[in-house]
């Protein structure tokens, strides 16, 4: 079960399937990338992807081991960076390499769709709140997976399906109400099944995925809005099809008080974040039996004799 947290912000997007299609417009979410890094103010809006890489770095302080040379993928503005520094251990990470597509991050420019690295180069890559504007998912985790060494960890982090499930409620209303039908004003996500199937079929071993779900309150829908465009978590879909009009904005923020506001008047936004753990393979990882190999059937292990002993 997901543990639930709310950060409480004062004044200051349906599910996906995986195949080669292009969704996003990739040009439009880079450009979106470059401008919130030039954006006056701009850490104001980190705060999410803060949270989000602090719990990213938890989940890697649980791995008992060092990462002599590590990618951070979908760097941003350093949130795994930062999380690192607060760590006494520094995560095990001797060495990071950051990675971004936006050209403003004085880092290494690279699109997570085409990674330029070579064959088994890295010890760990992690990702925090990037990978899911990736199109073609399958390609970039085979890709993350060849620039592992062997038993090498990618441990990433994406925001999963039930994300904004309160703002895509309200725009299907209004959408229905002002315009007779529904245009896709939020970008989908992946769920928790799919990010599991996702790491299998790419060719990771002991594979973990667990889920969070954090809830902000802001004062207002429009404010909410705003927050996401800072973040650069705005809709980037490929066909947007018709573009919201005033009514239905009007519309949205008013259905989405009305239906999910706070006792304060607040309103809140659920963000599902979905983690994920795979290691490259390695001839000493632990592998199931084979199949038959048993020494002991559990028809006998049912049936056995349990004698209770009296202290």
């Amino acid at each position: 079960m997901g543990i639930t947290n709310r950060i409480v912000r004062q004044q200051l997007l349906g599910r996906r399937s995986f195949s080669s299609a292009v969704i996003f417009d990739r040009a439009v979410k880079r450009q979106q990338r470059n401008n919130i890094a030039l954006r006056a103010g701009a850490a104001d809006y980190e705060y999410l992807k803060d949270e989000v890489a602090r719990r990213l770095i938890d989940r890697l302080e649980d791995i008992d081991r060092e990462f002599p040379f590590a990618l951070d993928l979908g760097c941003g503005s350093g949130h795994i960076y930062k999380s690192l520094s607060e760590d006494e251990g520094l995560g095990g990470v001797k060495k990071l390499i950051q990675c971004d597509s936006a050209v403003e991050t004085k880092r290494l420019i690279a699109d997570e769709e085409f990674l330029p690295f070579p064959p088994q180069h890295f010890d760990l890559i992690m990702s925090s709140l990037s990978l899911h504007w990736v199109n073609d998912l399958p390609n970039t985790f085979k890709q993350i997976l060849d620039s592992l060494k062997p038993d090498g960890a990618f441990v990433g982090a994406v925001l999963g399906g039930d994300s904004l499930q309160e703002l895509r409620s309200a725009f299907i209303l209004a959408d229905q109400e002002r315009e007779g039908g529904i245009s896709p004003h939020i970008s989908p996500f992946m769920n928790v099944p799919d990010a599991g199937n996702l790491l299998v079929s790419s060719g990771f071993q002991l594979c973990t995925v667990d889920t969070d779900f954090i809830t902000v309150d802001y004062p207002d829908a429009f404010v909410l809005m705003e927050d996401l465009q800072g973040m650069g978590e705005n809709n980037a879909v490929q066909s947007k099809g018709a573009p919201v009009t005033r009514d239905s904005l009007l519309a949205a923020a008013s259905i989405y008080q009305a239906m999910y506001a706070n006792p304060d008047g607040s309103v809140p936004a659920t963000f599902q974040v979905i983690y994920m753990i795979g290691w490259s393979p390695h001839k000493s990882q632990a592998r199931p039996a084979r199949r038959g190999s048993a020494h002991k059937s559990l028809k006998d292990i049912g049936s056995a004799t349990i004698n209770h002993v009296d202290a």
